[in-house]
């Protein structure tokens, strides 16, 4: 019965990240960048997925090969920098929970018309739900999985329809005449930036896969969950360039759902609510479940009230958006902070990977550990110039 679990676990771990990264704010980012850059934005995709490897494999390794989450193996290496992670991750999370909350609420009101407060709260019960259930691990893993197909599916009609120059796509994803750092540093922090890098690795832990001997499975899933990723950001880039590509204008204030309307036509507007609701409330789930995971180290008596403190998450998030909005100063700079998540995590799980203490006689490939430091120089600098 050991190795059906492990597989639940791998593939679970591969979702949940997948399912964390592609939100409101992934599918608004992919569309607007791709009216920007046109067929080369296939270019700054194919770079960010060789970036978010880089960074995943990194900490998903070191994590998995300590047998500890994240915090825990950063308090290893430098006493309470665990604390500050865990601080810094809680405090993103809970901050874009607001706007991945909002938006499920605007997808349930382009599916059927309802208020976008209402379809926020629905969305919290349905959130809730899941972590309420007796195996709340088997029932993420089946709800990310059934959201991510479904994401596929339908943004993969919307390309069937719009049937975008493939030929122009794959030519400006390896010969891209316009590069843009910006969209690249964008979308490796939309990522695998924040709670979204720790999600998979903290979910294979909780599943029982620790160790140097479940390297192989840590590799699999994590470039699983990037594939996963990956293709939905494809697959959307070919569906906004089809779009474009054909004359159309898309809405500024709404970019992903003017995709949905001039590629399919009338069902158009339902296509996005589905699409939206899914992106947005599996990365709610995922939010809550991996702030929950950075809290649980403070103390081992917190693991026994899971279920509580998940919800409680999930609802504090609900709460501020139903009555004070989304608050945009707020959101900017829990966003800048956001943005150092990354090379902070990284930098820690790289030294983590050279003590012996923490984990054994593992060594990480130096090509995968050079990467590694590289992506931590890249996203500092360009984090200090963002708030600068």
């Amino acid at each position: 019965m050991a190795l059906p679990k492990r597989n639940t676990a791998l593939i679970g771990a591969a979702f949940l990240m997948a399912t964390s990264a592609v939100g409101p704010g992934f599918l608004t980012q992919t569309t607007f960048f791709t009216q920007e850059l046109a067929a080369s934005f296939g270019f700054v995709i194919l770079l960010s997925v060789l970036l978010d490897i880089g960074a995943q494999l990194n900490i998903w390794r070191t994590v998995v090969v300590a047998g500890k989450n994240a915090q825990e193996v950063a308090n290893a290496v430098i006493p309470w920098s665990g604390v500050l992670l865990s601080i810094l991750v809680v405090l993103g999370g809970l901050a874009f929970n607001i706007g991945n909350i909002a938006g499920a609420g605007l997808g349930l009101d382009a599916l059927f018309g309802i208020d976008v407060k209402l379809g926020a709260a629905l969305s919290a019960v349905v959130a809730s739900f899941i972590f309420l259930q007796k195996d709340a691990g088997k029932a993420l893993d089946y709800f990310t999985r059934f959201m991510a197909f479904t994401i596929l599916l339908l943004i993969g009609y919307a390309v069937f329809m719009v049937n975008p120059p493939l030929a122009k796509a794959i030519s400006g994803t390896f010969l891209p005449t316009v590069f843009d750092a910006k969209a690249t540093v964008t979308l490796v922090g939309g990522t695998v930036g924040g709670y979204i890098t720790f999600a998979g690795a903290h979910r294979l832990i909780d599943g029982g896969i620790k160790g140097e001997s479940a390297l192989p499975i840590v590799n699999k899933s994590a470039a699983n969950g990037i594939l996963i990723t990956a293709c939905i950001r494809y697959l959307l880039f070919l569906a906004t360039f089809g779009v474009i590509a054909a004359g159309g204008i898309l809405d500024a204030d709404n970019p992903p759902a003017s995709v949905f309307r001039l590629a399919t036509g009338g069902v158009g507007e339902k296509l996005f609510g589905i699409v939206m609701w899914s992106a947005a409330v599996t990365s709610v789930v995922g939010a809550a479940y991996t702030s929950f995971t950075f809290l649980k180290g403070i103390h081992q008596k917190i693991d026994e009230y899971r279920k509580i403190l998940i919800v409680s998450f999930i609802w504090l998030s609900t709460v501020v958006f139903l009555f004070v909005g989304k608050p945009v100063k707020t959101l900017i700079f829990v966003g800048m902070l956001n943005g150092f998540i990354l090379p902070i995590g990284l930098s820690l799980m790289l030294l983590a990977a050279r003590k012996t203490s923490i984990v054994g006689s593992y060594k990480t490939p130096l090509f995968l550990e050079i990467l590694g430091w590289l992506i931590v120089v890249m996203m500092t600098v360009l984090s200090v110039m963002a708030v600068l």
